[in-house]
């Protein structure tokens, strides 16, 4: 019993109690009040209640770990249910699909089948005609020939003894209309003067090139062929043939006898802006949106060199009269001279502070005529490499600009639909309103009548007197 009441104590906590309990006991037992009847033992009944319910204890808390786990299982073993039952779906529609390949598979190797004669057929016809063209090809080559060879500087400039005989001076506003000509639907992008007839053709946005008799305006010859907008053209030294360059990234050479394209250059990764033909006749320049300028050969149908320096577009491209060199003006505000024979930039002309759209030589090969998307107008000393001048016929963009034969005249393609006339000896600069208040894209100077001529974005060719 002494067992049963100090665990019963200690088990409350009830320390003080204890001590009393277990000093008065023990007292009565040293005493002998307490015989070995009375003090018994312990039933085991309490201590075996104390195990079950431990033992009940643990296993409530083992059944709700099971429970845990059970209800866990059962989530996991309807997912594997779902997801066998959608992966067994697709098996079955993988397997459909498969059968269904398999199908379509020894369908097409039947009907690969059937066209195996008519593939080795078209085979042999291939080889026939590849062989053909290469026996062709060398047959053209042998018949070009090698490559053009560009001619020594030596040349005397033809036109030196007309600019000579040039020496009257010219007089304001000289220039009158003359006649106003509907040449094209679209805007007239570019115009070449024949460098021996009343002739000139005008270049449109309507991807054809016009020619036409002077000053009646009778329509020779049409040519068609570009797939975009055209951007320039140039007549042939002898007048015998055209070069046009578009925006469909071409450059075409047009047989004027045979009234066609004899020939399409091809490797601006852009549209072509300007071309240019050499006086000797064997070499053709192009200037691109890409960057880059070409030089051409025409005899042997290939690019000889690739002109590289610029930081944007290669607005312009112009050939010195009787020399190898070439002028390009370009959308990175600058102008730059090349030598067409190596193919390297001599020098570089720094000055304007906008787009350069166009520059020119004169008749002297000593002076160049650049103008820009500001309408500044520069005239440059070619020896010097410096601006002499500079004339602000703005703010509209200057589009294009050229020398009479004299030197002492330059005219500008204005924006704002009008001619503008600079003479250079008066400092004078005037206007020539024709044109509608459109742009006008092209300004040329018939050196052989005395008249210039503008297109405009209305579609007409101004002839002025």
């Amino acid at each position: 019993m002494d067992d049963f009441f100090c665990n019963f104590l200690v088990r409350l906590g009830m320390s003080r109690t204890l001590d009393c309990f277990q000093t008065e006991w023990y007292e009565l037992i040293e005493r002998g009040a307490f015989t070995a009847k009375d003090v018994g033992l312990v039933p085991t009944v309490y201590t075996q209640n104390q195990q079950l319910q431990a033992e009940n204890m643990r296993l409530r808390k083992d059944l709700d770990n099971y429970k845990l786990a059970a209800n866990k299982a059962k989530e996991a073993f309807l997912k594997m249910q779902k997801e066998r039952d959608f992966h067994r779906m697709h098996h079955k529609r993988v397997v459909q699909e498969k059968n269904r390949l398999i199908c379509d598979i020894k369908r097409l190797k039947a009907h690969y089948a059937s066209y195996e004669p008519v593939l080795k057929q078209l085979t042999e016809k291939y080889q026939t005609t590849l062989r053909q063209k290469m026996l062709t090809s060398l047959e053209r080559d042998r018949a070009v020939g090698q490559d053009s060879e560009f001619p020594v500087d030596t040349h005397a400039n033809s036109f030196l003894a007309r600019a000579k005989e040039c020496t009257q001076p010219l007089k304001s506003g000289e220039y009158k209309l003359g006649n106003t000509l509907k040449v094209h639907d679209l805007a007239v992008s570019c115009l070449a003067i024949h460098p021996q007839k009343d002739v000139v053709v005008t270049g449109s946005d309507d991807r054809l090139w016009k020619m036409w008799a002077l000053p009646d305006g009778n329509i020779i010859m049409t040519g068609e062929g570009h797939t975009d907008w055209l951007s320039g053209c140039c007549f042939h030294p002898s007048g015998t043939q055209l070069v046009t360059s578009s925006g469909d990234a071409t450059v075409r050479i047009w047989d004027l006898s045979k009234g066609g394209c004899i020939l399409t250059l091809e490797g601006h990764a852009q549209a072509v802006w300007d071309c240019s033909w050499h006086s000797c006749g064997d070499f053709v320049a192009s200037a691109s949106m890409d960057s880059t300028s070409k030089i051409w050969d025409v005899n042997s149908e290939r690019c000889r060199y690739t002109l590289r320096g610029h930081k944007d577009s290669v607005n312009s491209i112009e050939f010195l009269p009787f020399s190898n060199m070439v002028l390009t003006s370009s959308a990175d505000k600058t102008l730059s001279l090349w030598d067409a024979r190596t193919g390297f930039r001599v020098h570089t002309f720094y000055g304007h502070l906008h787009s350069c759209n166009h520059a020119t030589f004169n008749m002297k090969g000593d002076t160049i005529a650049s103008c820009d998307s500001r309408g500044v107008l520069k005239l440059w000393d070619i020896r010097q490499s410096v601006p002499i001048m500079s004339v602000d016929a703005g703010p509209r963009p200057a589009n294009q600009s050229a020398f009479d034969y004299s030197g002492r005249t330059v005219a500008v393609a204005s924006g704002d639909g009008s001619v503008k006339v600079l003479y250079l000896e008066l400092g004078q600069l005037s206007s020539l309103r024709g044109h509608s208040e459109e742009e006008v894209h092209s300004v040329a100077f018939d050196h052989k009548a005395g008249r210039l001529l503008s297109g405009g974005a209305d579609g007409t060719l101004c002839l002025w007197t």
